[in-house]
């Protein structure tokens, strides 16, 4: 008999806490009541109504155009600082660098989008940009807050690999830009997509800042979910939530599984290279003992 394990027990209730709700959601989207608290039996009536609902599908698809436009500047802006943070030690400035890169990360959101309106009301009287708030004030202000993030994760990355391989690529006549997009970015790939994934989570999941820099017609998808709410949940709610829940558990799994893949194969790349290079050892030691024969 298994003995009473209490990290065991904690963490099911974890998961418990953490996922229940969700299925619950999944759940109640195929219920064919109109009131989501009381259970009416199985329907997809709810999915199928998403295509008439055009207000509702075009924040779903606003949202993931800022999220991607968000996660590729993010990556990009975010791995320059952290390349830069990691790999320049002393420069003049550095601190007050660093601090304004990981700023996002504490301040607050209400703090982050009010400023960032106030940026765009002076710009707007000053050069006449933006003339209007929309996907263009979003995806800057958001990735404005993803960077942090990115670089946060690319950092780490960066200060555990091995500085031998780009020394002795540059040693060998590499630049040190085909350097960086020829071994640096591969070694850190994994990094660039952990990030690119934070920054399409957060786009897509933030509230506070869409809220102070959208303008109209540019309601994302959490402006309109929080202005349903208010007036109470609908079934298509759970629908579009059910939705979202499949894509990101997708995109999750397929990132998990090429990672995986990636790494057995680094794993018998190198177990390739030590099986050749004890084979070489092994030839070159008996070499002498063949000659002497």
């Amino acid at each position: 008999m298994k003995r009473f394990s209490f990290s065991r027990l904690m963490l099911w209730l974890g998961l418990t806490f953490i996922y229940a709700p969700m299925v619950i959601l999944v759940i109640y989207s195929f219920n064919a009541s109109k009131l989501v608290t009381v259970w009416g039996g199985w329907s997809v009536k709810w999915y199928v109504g998403l295509l008439d609902n055009s207000q509702l599908m075009g924040s779903v698809l606003r949202s993931l155009e800022i999220a991607c436009y968000t996660a590729i500047a993010a990556v990009a802006l975010g791995t320059l600082a952290a390349f830069v943070l990691t790999r320049i030690p002393r420069f003049k400035g550095r601190t007050l660098f660093g601090g304004m890169v990981t700023a996002p990360l504490v301040m607050p959101e209400v703090i982050t989008g009010l400023s960032l309106l106030l940026l765009f009301v002076a710009m707007a009287q000053l050069i006449g940009w933006p003339a209007e708030r929309g996907i263009v004030t979003i995806w800057i202000a958001h990735t404005t807050f993803c960077t942090a993030y990115v670089a946060v994760v690319v950092s780490a990355r960066l200060r555990e690999l091995d500085l031998s391989i780009e020394e002795a690529a540059m040693d060998l006549g590499a630049k040190p830009w085909k350097v960086f997009f020829l071994i640096t970015i591969p070694m850190i790939a994994p990094s660039l997509a952990a990030g690119a994934m934070m920054s399409f989570a957060l786009s897509l999941d933030d509230l506070v800042l869409a809220s102070f820099v959208s303008g109209p017609g540019s309601t994302t998808l959490p402006m309109e979910v929080f202005s349903a709410v208010r007036l109470g949940v609908k079934p298509e709610i759970n629908a579009i939530a059910s939705l979202i829940l499949l894509v990101v558990s997708l995109f999750t799994f397929l990132a998990w599984f090429f990672t995986r893949r990636a790494e057995e194969r680094r794993k018998r790349a190198i177990q390739q290279a030590m099986e050749t290079m004890a084979e070489e050892a092994s030839a070159s030691a008996w070499k002498p003992v063949a000659q002497a024969a």
